[in-house]
């Protein structure tokens, strides 16, 4: 994408309308800190005509038949697979991710997402008889979504499919920063002629749309993806209307590495999982840990092996790192890294310079001898940045492991796999990678503690939104 792209219409009730405002969003590219695009700025009146046709389409979209929804969702499935690769060099230019893994993750996802959801609806037990009841699932009715920038159509398209097969309608707000690729997410629901009404696009503000949805009568429910701070004022926003929310929020994943474990492939991956995206994914292993008797070998291997991890221009295909989303982005990581120098943690590789001129480019950066009380142990930086921690015995890693706000991922590594299965039991996270497990996206995926509420994906991102009733015959 060099060409300025200009939207200046939402999707609102099977048709793309001007909006009531004037104002618009500029959208950089973070790796040339270039202008290239606009987005409208939409208002409470915006999202009013959007709910209004969501209100007005759910009773005939929920009537009809799972299966019929499975159908749409199919033909949304091959018109996305029709777009991979506009979709990946959209999404490389708004928000920086390398086009390798733009292809195979950021435009890969969304169609595994869609995918699933079309399967998972014959899943679902829709009626079940219990005692002298016949109990029904029901679609709960106008979904707000309101998702984040840095996988910007993957969380779009988690909860319009699984919205969607639950017999859902939805108005979506995506990130303001990363905005364009919903817009082709809109065509390809244009194209397959999904019913009028059935999803809404408002582009513009959280504080202005994304409250206007959260606080609004006749959504009936909530599903935001993002920081825990503004999860927090979601959750607040839909409180007077009691309406349901799911929230999936920050993460301060721990990567616990046992004695017995294979230690070269355990930093390996727990490097890669901590850098992927460039560090701003929410289930990133951040903390590694380490036994003291191998401590001095992992930082060694974790230097060796982030100093590889290149940055540069995403489109090249030797850069493993690219930008971080915005300039106030960059200078939130670069704050964290100099906190943890002033606190008391070794800079092993990487650090708080800039890597290039240009660019909201942060090098990875390895920290050692960080203790569970700094700042960098405990919050979310959303950046390429690793904190080592040693520790003792099994009993300690767990204790630290467990030692935060968050609970939304992790990883344990052993060379006994019921060992490590058994330390991951007691994790109190969402998910756990074992002995390198691979990401699963028909299972459900969410947190514990302040890493919100409910899960996506599979079979039980569709019952979220679901409800369940009695018939007392």
């Amino acid at each position: 994408m060099t060409d300025t792209t200009t939207r200046d219409k939402f999707y609102i009730d099977g048709q793309w309308v001007a909006p009531s405002g004037s104002e618009t969003i500029e959208v950089e590219n973070p790796a040339t800190e270039e202008i290239i695009g606009n987005v409208p700025a939409g208002t409470a009146a915006d999202v009013d005509r959007a709910v209004a046709a969501a209100k007005a389409a759910f009773d005939g979209w929920a009537a009809t038949d799972p299966e019929e929804r499975a159908k749409y969702l199919g033909r949304l499935g091959e018109a996305l697979a029709s777009r991979m690769d506009e979709i990946a060099r959209c999404i490389s230019a708004e928000m920086g991710a390398p086009l390798k893994f733009a292809q195979l993750v950021q435009a890969g996802l969304p169609l595994a997402d869609i995918g699933t959801a079309a399967t998972g609806a014959g899943e679902i037990k829709w009626t079940e008889q219990i005692g002298n009841s016949t109990v029904v699932l029901e679609p709960i009715g106008v979904v707000g979504a309101i998702t984040p920038w840095n996988y910007p159509l993957h969380q779009v398209t988690a909860k319009i499919g699984a919205a969607l097969a639950a017999g859902c309608t939805v108005v979506l707000k995506p990130s303001e920063v990363s905005p364009l690729s919903a817009y082709l997410l809109f065509e390809a629901i244009h194209e397959i002629g999904l019913p009028a009404g059935v999803v809404n696009l408002v582009t513009g503000y959280g504080p202005t749309v994304g409250e206007a949805i959260a606080s609004h009568p006749d959504v009936d429910m909530v599903s935001f993806t993002g920081s825990t701070r503004a999860g927090t004022r979601v959750a607040e926003l839909a409180a007077p209307s009691v309406k349901k929310v799911a929230l999936e929020l920050g993460g301060k994943s721990a990567n616990v590495i046992l004695p017995d474990a294979d230690l070269e492939k355990a930093v390996k991956v727990g490097l890669a999982n901590c850098f992927i995206n460039s560090g701003q994914t929410c289930t990133a292993w951040t903390r590694m840990l380490v036994h003291e008797s191998q401590y001095d070998k992992a930082v060694e291997l974790a230097a060796e092996g982030a100093a590889a991890y290149t940055t540069g221009d995403p489109l090249d295909d030797s850069t493993r790192l690219g930008p971080l989303v915005s300039g106030t982005q960059r200078e939130r990581v670069v704050g964290y890294i100099q906190k943890g120098i002033e606190e008391g943690a070794r800079v092993v590789v990487g650090g708080a310079e800039r890597p290039h001129e240009k660019g909201h480019f942060v090098s990875a950066t390895v920290f050692a001898d960080v203790t569970t009380d700094m700042t960098i142990a405990q919050e979310e930086i959303f950046g390429p940045v690793l904190s080592i921690i040693k520790y003792a015995d099994e009993d300690e890693a767990l204790k630290i492991a467990n030692d935060s706000e968050y609970g939304l991922a992790g990883a344990v590594w052993a060379g006994d796999q019921d060992k490590a299965i058994a330390f991951a039991r007691k994790m109190r996270t969402g998910q756990v990678d074992v002995n390198g497990g691979s990401f699963n996206p028909v299972a459900p995926f969410g947190g514990y503690k302040k890493s919100g509420i409910g899960r996506e994906l599979g079979r039980y991102g569709i019952e979220e939104f679901l409800q369940p009733k009695s018939l007392q015959l």
